[in-house]
């Protein structure tokens, strides 16, 4: 039985909490920060909990890493 791979990308783009919930990074935040407020850098600088809905697909593809 070949054995479970951890999704490359989701590596980088997910991390998983000690209780086992998905963190994710939001979007806008990686260039053209010139003209964006300070508000609005500090409210995307935040890393909050993936949707119900999705949490299950990407832990898959995150097999290993706990």
């Amino acid at each position: 039985m070949p054995k479970m791979k951890t999704h490359s990308s989701l590596k980088d783009r997910f991390k998983i909490t000690g209780t086992g919930k998905v963190k994710r990074y939001k979007a806008f935040r990686n260039h053209l920060l010139s003209h964006k407020s300070g508000r609005q850098k500090r409210v995307l600088a935040g890393q909050p909990l993936m949707a119900a809905g999705d949490v299950r697909r990407i832990q898959q593809g995150l097999a290993n890493l706990k």
